[in-house]
């Protein structure tokens, strides 16, 4: 794998676990505290309530990350195709072996009957002969 294809599965591994949550949904309190209570207290905060400083770095974060999952889901759909093409291919060749057992039993089942039939007409013959020996 490259670089960036790594780089995008860690990305999409971590955006997309419960510590990535917490973590950011910490962050997020903490700026809102930070800007509301203490630094509104001081008279210096750097991002007042309607928070636009913050919705540009969230809207940025959200830039940034969406096209690095979704490069990360298309590789892992491509590894999914292959693993598709690949069953595929092993399950029409088990089908192949299994036409060819098919086709050796009823080889099989035939010469058996007429084995089957031969023996009869010899036991056929056998219980004429006796009969006719009797009369």
């Amino acid at each position: 794998m490259t670089f960036g294809q790594r780089l995008a599965d860690r990305v999409a591994a971590f955006g997309g676990s419960w510590t990535f949550i917490i973590v950011f949904l910490s962050m997020l309190v903490a700026w809102i505290v930070l800007n509301t209570v203490l630094l509104t207290r001081i008279g210096k905060p750097f991002d007042p309530y309607p928070y636009i400083f913050l919705n540009l770095v969230l809207s940025m974060v959200a830039a940034l990350q969406a096209p690095v999952i979704m490069m990360s889901q298309n590789r892992h759909a491509a590894k999914d195709r292959l693993a598709a093409e690949h069953d595929y291919e092993v399950n029409l060749k088990s089908e192949l072996e299994i036409l060819a057992l098919h086709e050796k039993v009823d080889t099989l089942r035939e010469q058996q009957w007429l084995e089957l039939v031969a023996m009869q007409e010899k036991q056929i013959q056998l219980l004429t002969k006796l009969l006719e020996e009797r009369k």
